[in-house]
């Protein structure tokens, strides 16, 4: 993530103050890095608001929020597919509606792709492999094999992309500029395409020999892909699968929780809207009774003091203030019902609370 945004900004492809797109929720990185004074981007927010049914949540995006990328003045979105934390990959529907997007209005929007939890869906399709010029694709190995603190990632970028085909169309001077920074390289600087600049510009283009990947970590995502290839790579895929989705069952049945069913959830995550949980079990005078006397992170505080449970909150993610969300890659599955009946105790707490107020 950082090596995209840095790149892009010392080539020229985006400026100090631009306009970009996040589609959210999203990773806090993505909502944190934009706001640095590095960056100040202008950033429009795509939200999944759409509910599937009153008090739950599709967490899909409506047509008019996609719309926003229509406008020529965004110049990039990021998009973690499968979502985190809602944990959904990306609909047909706005595949599609971006697709239409790029190939009219908006022909040079750049599309970050951020896909590590793709193994995690059934028949999951990139948007790099509907819109390869114009994405650049971020993937890790972490998360389908467990090993986040190796920092296992890899940056991809289509041979024929708009990037290199905007470097080619700046001006005499930015030229200039760029073939003096990467001079080093090569007796040719200005064909050197951007995703060597890319590689360049992580160790500072004056260590380029020491860029990329040390030959441990290489050598670990080639055995890695090479067990993906296999018989037994393709059953642990189906495996891990079968896990998360058994935990996020245990989660809901101990929280009495309804969500919407969607064939495209990865389930490495779920975030749970309790305000929208309060409306759909009591109605709308609890919900606006949570509003009222308390902040959107008691519920979090009260889970952490008589339970010992630490959860995240939603809108760290720019999701609803009022939402939670729970990991399902790191606990025993029982642990998941029992995190499930301590979300239950506390809301009912509230309701209990709620109630007495009505007594007359």
């Amino acid at each position: 993530m950082c090596y995209v945004f840095d790149s892009l900004m010392k080539n020229g492809i985006l400026r100090k103050g631009d306009r970009i797109a996040l589609m959210v929720p999203v990773f806090t990185p993505y909502i944190e890095i934009p706001e640095l004074d590095t960056y100040e981007f202008d950033v429009v927010t795509v939200n999944a608001s759409s509910f599937a049914e009153a008090g739950v949540r599709e967490w899909r995006y409506p047509t008019e929020e996609v719309a926003k990328l229509a406008d020529p003045s965004v110049k990039l979105v990021c998009v973690v597919n499968p979502s985190n934390p809602p944990s959904l990959a990306m609909s047909e529907r706005v595949a599609n509606q971006i697709k239409d997007i790029v190939a009219g209005p908006n022909p040079n929007l750049l599309i970050v792709t951020d896909d590590v939890y793709g193994t995690f869906v059934e028949g999951f399709r990139s948007l790099a492999a509907d819109l390869p010029r114009n994405t650049l694709l971020v993937y890790s190995y972490s998360k389908h094999y467990g090993c986040t603190g190796h920092r296992l990632g890899v940056i991809g970028l289509h041979d024929d992309n708009v990037i290199d085909e905007m470097l080619a169309k700046l001006p005499q001077a930015e030229k200039e500029r760029l073939n003096k920074r990467y001079g080093s390289l090569s007796l040719e600087p200005e064909k050197i395409r951007f995703i060597d600049r890319l590689v360049a510009d992580s160790r500072q283009v004056a260590l380029n020999h020491t860029a990329g990947l040390s030959l441990p970590q290489q050598v670990m995502m080639a055995l890695f892909s090479l067990f993906d290839m296999l018989e037994e790579g393709q059953a642990y895929k189906h495996k891990i699968r079968d896990i998360v989705r058994q935990r996020l069952g245990l989660l809901l049945e101990g929280a009495q929780m309804k969500i919407a069913e969607d064939p495209k959830r990865a389930g490495y995550y779920i975030e749970l809207d309790l305000l929208a949980e309060a409306e759909r079990v009591h109605g709308k005078d609890f919900a606006d009774f949570l509003e009222k006397n308390y902040e959107p992170v008691d519920p979090l505080f009260r889970l952490a003091e008589q339970t010992s449970v630490v959860l995240l909150n939603g809108g760290g993610f720019d999701g609803p203030e009022w939402s939670v969300r729970v990991s399902l890659a790191n606990l025993d599955d029982l642990d998941y019902l029992k995190i499930g009946h301590h979300l239950r105790a506390i809301f009912n707490d509230y309701a209990e609370e709620w109630k007495a107020t009505r007594v007359v």
